[in-house]
């Protein structure tokens, strides 16, 4: 139920502008703006900032302006996001109706997201380990492994989105489908922009 809120959350989000999101998540939650200033700053070397700062300007109170925690949070909402996707690519294997490169397209990408999921579980894992690191080579090392499996789910995720390419998958699946995964992506090359940002704080 957590999760199935925070996502309601974080889609409905998207109906506004990062100016007034950020506005209305610092009146709702008493964030200061000196970490509502730190979120928009931080999103805009990102490739989506819109998208940064209405998926991340919810949890100011908690960021602050701290770039681990920013990193960490953008990493979250985007396994958040993955593990909400993976749920709905998974039911749409037991639709009927579709065709059958529909069916194999799914079941491919049914794969492919169970492997973001993993990768940024990963990642989440490598990145609290960031944070007890006894010195820069144990923080590089285990800096270096968060951003290659981050790198590796967008590549899942690409992939994925791939599989429904070509005028004969038009149709509600393909539409459906390429819409939740390219947002995981963008969430994903966020996120990752952000974890190379923390890395240089070290």
């Amino acid at each position: 139920m957590a999760k199935q809120y925070l996502f309601l959350l974080l889609s409905l989000s998207y109906l506004f502008s990062p100016e007034l999101t950020a506005a209305t998540a610092a009146s709702q939650a008493g964030a200061s703006k000196k970490a509502i200033n730190f979120i928009q700053s931080s999103c805009k070397t990102t490739t989506y900032p819109a998208l940064c700062v209405h998926s991340l300007s919810v949890y100011a109170n908690d960021i602050q302006t701290s770039p681990k925690r920013l990193a960490e949070t953008a990493l979250a909402v985007t396994l958040n996001r993955a593990q909400s996707t993976k749920l709905f690519v998974s039911r749409l294997t037991r639709m009927k109706g579709l065709k059958k490169r529909e069916v194999e397209a799914v079941k491919d990408c049914v794969e492919e997201i169970n492997d973001t999921v993993d990768r940024l579980t990963k990642s989440v894992q490598e990145l609290k380990l960031c944070g007890s690191a006894r010195d820069q080579d144990q923080f590089a090392y285990h800096m270096s492994n968060a951003q290659t499996w981050t790198s590796a789910a967008l590549t899942d995720e690409n992939t994925c989105s791939d599989g429904f390419s070509g005028r004969v998958m038009d149709g509600r699946i393909k539409n459906s489908v390429r819409a939740r995964i390219m947002n995981v992506g963008q969430e994903t090359s966020n996120a990752l922009s952000l974890i190379n940002a923390f890395a240089k704080t070290y």
